[in-house]
C-alpha cells in the first residue's frame, strides 16, 4: 500500500521538476520576476513560478488519484482565486485590502462549502472538549486567513517558506499514516512531492549558491490555504488523525511570528500589515547568520516543535500541557519580539557561547 502512496507524489516531485526549468526561461517575457531593491537584496531577477508550477499540477494529480472535482470543488475554486490574486500582485501589486478581502473569500469557500470547520479544540484544558458552537465558522474562517498570511509573511529567505510548509505537511502527514487516515493523507503527499521538487531549485545548498525560481505570493497564498485544509480535516472531531493542539504546535512557528509582528507594528502606532524586517528570519541575518543557515535553524526549529506536539500527543503527554507550553510560547514570543534589539542579541550571545565550547 506504501508503493501506491508514493506513485503520485513521485509523480508529483517529476511535473514540477520538469516544469521548473521549462516556464524560468519565459516567465521574464511576462514580467513574472522579482526584482532586487528596497527590503529585497536577493542577486538578479528571479522568476516568481512556484505557485503557478506547484498548484495546478497538485489539482491534476489529486483528481487523478482519486479525489472528485464535485466533492473538492470549494478548495480548487480557492486555490485558483488566490493563484490569480497572487500573480497579479506579483505582477502590479494589489492594494492589502483588496488581498485581504479576497482571502477572506477563498477561507470562506473552504469553510462553508468545503466543509472546513474547526468545532472543536479538543479537552485543550484538561476539563472536556472545547466547543466552539456558532463561533465554529467566523473563527475557522478567521483561522485560515491568517494562516495564509502567516505563510507569506515567512517567504522572505531562500527555501525558508517553502521548507516550513514541507515540514509542516511532513508531521500532519505522519499523523495520518499512523492513524490511517486516507481520505485526505494521499493528497496531502502530492502536495509534499510538489513542494520537495520546488526546494530543489529554491533552497540554497552546497550545488546552489542562490534560488533561481521564488514561490510568489501566488504560491505562498496557496500554502497557506493549503495547510489550513489539512489541518482543519485531519484534525476534525470525526476524523481526529492528530490533536488539534498537536496541530497548534506543528504550526507554531508561522503563528508566534506573525502574532509577535501584529503586536510590535501595532505598538509602534503602525499598520499591522506594513513591511519591515522585524520577522524571526530576519532577527538571525541581524545576529550575523548567512541565509542558508538561518533557513536550516528556522527549519531545524519548526520540525522540532512539530515532533514535540505530534509525538509529545502520541506518548500520552496530556492535552493541556500542550496547551499551556503552546500559551506560553507564544507570548514570551511577542513579548520578545517588542524590541527588534532582543532575538538578535540573544542570537549574538548564543552563538558565542556555542562558538566558545566547541
Amino acid at each position: 500500500m506504501i508503493w501506491a502512496l508514493l506513485i503520485f507524489p513521485f509523480c508529483a516531485f517529476l511535473a514540477v521538476g520538469v516544469a521548473l526549468p521549462l516556464l524560468r526561461k519565459v516567465a521574464p517575457k511576462f514580467g513574472l520576476v522579482d526584482v532586487p531593491g528596497g527590503r529585497k537584496d536577493h542577486i538578479g531577477k528571479v522568476p516568481l513560478i512556484g505557485g503557478i508550477v506547484i498548484f495546478p499540477i497538485f489539482i491534476t494529480l489529486s483528481i487523478l488519484q482519486g479525489d472528485t472535482v464535485a466533492e473538492m470543488w470549494p478548495l480548487y475554486c480557492a486555490i485558483i482565486i488566490l493563484l490569480i490574486t497572487g500573480a497579479i500582485d506579483d505582477l502590479r501589486h494589489m492594494p492589502a485590502y483588496a488581498k485581504f478581502a479576497i482571502q477572506f473569500i477563498a477561507a470562506a469557500l473552504i469553510v462553508i462549502p468545503g466543509d472546513a470547520g474547526i468545532h472543536s479544540l479538543g479537552d485543550m484544558f484538561g476539563f472536556g472538549a472545547f466547543g466552539l458552537g456558532f463561533m465554529s465558522m467566523p473563527f475557522s474562517i478567521v483561522a485560515v486567513v491568517l494562516l495564509i498570511n502567516a505563510i507569506n509573511l515567512m517567504d522572505g529567505l531562500d527555501g525558508l517558506a517553502g521548507g516550513v510548509s514541507f515540514l509542516i505537511l511532513f508531521w500532519i502527514v505522519m499523523a495520518g499514516l499512523l492513524a490511517g487516515e486516507m481520505t485526505y493523507t494521499p493528497s496531502a503527499m502530492i502536495l509534499m512531492g510538489c513542494l520537495f521538487a520546488f526546494l530543489i531549485f529554491n533552497m540554497r545548498n552546497p550545488w546552489r549558491r542562490k534560488a533561481s525560481v521564488f514561490l510568489g505570493d501566488a504560491g505562498s497564498l496557496c500554502l497557506g490555504l493549503m495547510i489550513g485544509w489539512y489541518s482543519i480535516h485531519m484534525s476534525d472531531i470525526n476524523v481526529r488523525a492528530i490533536e488539534p493542539m498537536s496541530v497548534a504546535w506543528v504550526l507554531a512557528l508561522p503563528i508566534w511570528d506573525e502574532c509577535a509582528q501584529f503586536y510590535r507594528r501595532v505598538r509602534e502606532g503602525r499598520h499591522p500589515f506594513s513591511p519591515d524586517r522585524g520577522h524571526f528570519h530576519h532577527h538571525f541575518i541581524e545576529a550575523g547568520f548567512e541565509a542558508k543557515q538561518a533557513t536550516a535553524l528556522i527549519l531545524l526549529m519548526t520540525f522540532t516543535y512539530g515532533a514535540f506536539g505530534v509525538l509529545g500527543a502520541m506518548a500520552g503527554l496530556p492535552v493541556f500541557v500542550l496547551t499551556f507550553l503552546w500559551i506560553a510560547g507564544i507570548l514570551s514570543h511577542m513579548r520578545f519580539s517588542a524590541n527588534l534589539e532582543n532575538y538578535p542579541n540573544l542570537i549574538k550571545k548564543l552563538r558565542a557561547v556555542t562558538r566558545s565550547s566547541t
